[in-house]
């Protein structure tokens, strides 16, 4: 291994053992108490060595999803690539979301923070690129089943694009995400299950469509035993 090498490897780990210890404070004392000087000393490395490597906390926040999103992506693949009509691998994919998120809930409220405009616009481009590439698979697998939906003949876009088709189940995706991870506001609206309304609320956009076949919603134990058979069948979990 020559010299230049070596010094990348190098380079390569530190950076990793930055971002670990980040996520390892965050999940200890939250994301408000997190400092760039705090984690260079929990690796016992000077405050200057971590900003060699990240230029701001808003970068070190964004390198920190993109690190994780080829993770996030597996899941994804898995409901992409399930032996499955179009209509039910574009549940599962709005579903595997709410797996990933469920196996790692800390990733969200990272992402949610990074995300607002005061930590994104902060972000370097450079940073706020890599994590927009590490994510653009998501995308096109989500866009690929629009597209095998209007093949089949069981989705027909008329005035809409496939993007916005997408991007209606990614809203009520976030969306969801957002309000259960806000400590209370769901359970003073005395919404109980949000991620079986969710599910609902995703069958109601897709019969909206008339992306066949259509799903009978108002049969709420159908809606859980399709949703269970999916997580079971997609994930290897129950939903």
């Amino acid at each position: 291994m020559s010299t230049k090498e070596r010094r990348q490897r190098e380079i390569a780990e530190r950076e990793q053992l930055f971002l670990e210890k980040t996520h390892e404070l965050v999940c200890q004392d939250g994301l408000l108490q997190l400092q760039m000087a705090r984690i260079a000393d929990a690796c016992d490395y000077a405050t200057g060595t971590l900003y060699q490597h990240f230029a701001s906390k808003e970068d070190l926040l964004v390198a920190l999803l993109t690190a994780r999103s080829e993770e996030r992506i597996v899941y994804f693949r898995r409901a992409a690539s399930w032996n499955a009509p179009p209509r039910d691998r574009m549940f599962a994919f709005a579903a595997a979301d709410v797996a990933f998120v469920e196996r790692n809930p800390q990733y969200f409220r990272i992402a949610q923070f990074a995300q607002t405009e005061v930590v994104w616009s902060a972000a370097s481009q450079e940073r706020r690129q890599a994590f927009l590439h590490a994510m653009q698979p998501a995308g096109e697998l989500a866009l690929g089943i629009v597209s095998d939906g209007v093949r089949s003949g069981d989705l027909e876009l008329g005035d809409a694009t496939a993007e916005e088709v997408a991007l209606g189940l990614w809203s009520i995706v976030v969306g969801t995400h957002t309000l259960v991870h806000a400590a209370g506001l769901l359970e003073f609206f005395n919404v109980k299950e949000p991620y079986r309304s969710m599910g609902r609320n995703i069958h109601r956009l897709l019969n909206g469509l008339a992306w066949q076949p259509l799903f009978e919603t108002c049969d709420g134990n159908a809606c859980e035993r399709y949703a269970k058979r999916l997580m079971s069948d997609v994930f290897g979990e129950t939903a």
